[in-house]
C-alpha cells in the first residue's frame, strides 16, 4: 500500500514476545516493513508472530539471548537469510530491577550490564555490517526517563544513563552516512513490567523508592505501549530523516 511508511523495509524488534516489543513489531508490520521478532522464550514469541503473519504481514521469530554474541550472530544471519537484507533496528530488550547500589552484587551488576547495555552495542555493531556497505540504517535504542531521573534500580539506571550516551556516540560516528541512531525514553508505560514496578514485583522489589519515590510522579498520567512504537515509527520513517542523535522522551509530561 502506497501509505505504509515502511513498506519494502526490514526491521529487527528484539524483546518482542510482550509489552512495548511487541507493540512495535505490529506496527511496524501494518506499517510495510518484515519483522524480525526476538525473545528469550518461543511460547509468546510464537503467539504474537502468529497474530502478525495471520493479518497477511510478514514476521519471523528468532529465540535468543541478546546477552549471548553467538544468539546476536545467528539473529542477523536468519534475518538476511529470510528477508535478504536490514533496514531498521530497534533495541528494545532489558530487564528492570529495583535493587539498590548497597545491595548490588557483582554477579547483579555485570549481568544487568550484559543485557540491558552489551547487547544493544552487539546488535549495533552487528547492523553497521549492512548499514554501512549501503549507507543507510535506522538504529532506535529504548532508553527510559530513569537514564535522565535515575530512581530505580543502581544498574538499571546506569545502564540507561549509558544508553543514551552511546546513542549520541553512534550517531557522531556516523554523522556522515544516512545512517541514523537514536533513541526513544519512555516514562511509566502500561506494560506487565512497569505494573510488576509499581507493585514492588521486580528484582529488589520497591525499597529504592522510599528514596527516590519524591522524584517520582507515578500518579501522573500513564502511556500506552502504542505511544511509544509511533515515536519509534516517527524516527524510523521519513518523518524523522533529519534526526540524529536525539533522545525523545515519551512521558506524558509526567517526567518533566
Amino acid at each position: 500500500m502506497e501509505n505504509q511508511m515502511l513498506a519494502g523495509k526490514v526491521a529487527i524488534i528484539t524483546g518482542a514476545s510482550y509489552g512495548m516489543g511487541e507493540t512495535i513489531a505490529e506496527l511496524f508490520a501494518e506499517e510495510g516493513a518484515a519483522v524480525v521478532l526476538t525473545a528469550r522464550g518461543h511460547e509468546k514469541l510464537d503467539v504474537v508472530v502468529n497474530k502478525i503473519k495471520a493479518k497477511g504481514y510478514k514476521a519471523i521469530g528468532i529465540v535468543a539471548d541478546i546477552g549471548s554474541l553467538e544468539d546476536t550472530k545467528r539473529v542477523f544471519e536468519k534475518t538476511i537469510e529470510e528477508f535478504g537484507d536490514l533496514d531498521i533496528l530497534i533495541n528494545n530488550a532489558a530487564i528492570g530491577e529495583q535493587t539498590m547500589i548497597d545491595e548490588t552484587t557483582d554477579e547483579w551488576m555485570q549481568h544487568i550490564m550484559n543485557i540491558n547495555l552489551g547487547g544493544p552495542m552487539r546488535y549495533i555493531r552487528e547492523s553497521l555490517k549492512i548499514f554501512l556497505p549501503k549507507n543507510e540504517g535506522v538504529i532506535i535504542n529504548i532508553s527510559s526517563v530513569n537514564g535522565e531521573r535515575p530512581f530505580c534500580g543502581a544498574s538499571y539506571t546506569a545502564t540507561k544513563g549509558a544508553i543514551n550516551t552511546l546513542t549520541k556516540n553512534v550517531a557522531m560516528r556516523l554523522c556522515d552516512t544516512n545512517i541514523r541512531c537514536n533513541a526513544v525514553a519512555p516514562g511509566a508505560t502500561v506494560t506487565p513490567a512497569h505494573l510488576d514496578n509499581k507493585e514492588g514485583k521486580q528484582p529488589g522489589g520497591n525499597k529504592m523508592l522510599d528514596y527516590s519515590g519524591h522524584y517520582v510522579y507515578f500518579p501522573g498520567p500513564e502511556c500506552e505501549p502504542i505511544d511509544q512504537a509511533y515515536a519509534c515509527l516517527y524516527l524510523a520513517s521519513k518523518m524523522g530523516k533529519c534526526v540524529k542523535g536525539q533522545v525523545l522522551q515519551v512521558c506524558n509530561g509526567a517526567f518533566l
